[in-house]
């Protein structure tokens, strides 16, 4: 995450989670309160966590996995957003590695 501020939230420092579909709208809306702001996230971003989360929590093996922002016009299902996060082609343990170096710089 070069050059990008990093900020690890602990359990206690989220207040809450609000999450719906707003009138008017056809996709989910999630906001993550937390102590100091407030994160909203679009639907195909939390499925792309939702999909992360699974893989690695239900696979035998799995431990990590990245995702990166791609633009699937062409071919996206119906009622899909045109950016998406997708799988990486990037190994676990370098996933994991660079996970390690974010909780290391946090610490900083």
């Amino acid at each position: 995450m070069d050059g990008k501020k990093i900020r690890i939230y602990r359990n206690d420092e989220v207040e809450g989670v609000i999450a719906g579909i707003p009138r008017g709208h056809y996709h989910l809306r999630m906001a993550i309160v937390l102590k100091d702001q407030v994160i909203v996230l679009h639907e195909a971003t939390v499925a792309a966590i939702v999909r992360a989360y699974v893989d690695i929590v239900t696979h035998p093996t799995r431990r990590a996995v990245a995702m990166v922002k791609r633009t699937v016009d062409k071919t996206k299902k119906h009622g899909y957003a045109s950016v998406q996060q997708v799988d990486a082609d990037v190994d676990e343990d370098n996933v994991l590695d660079i996970i390690e170096k974010m909780l290391e710089v946090s610490k900083a």
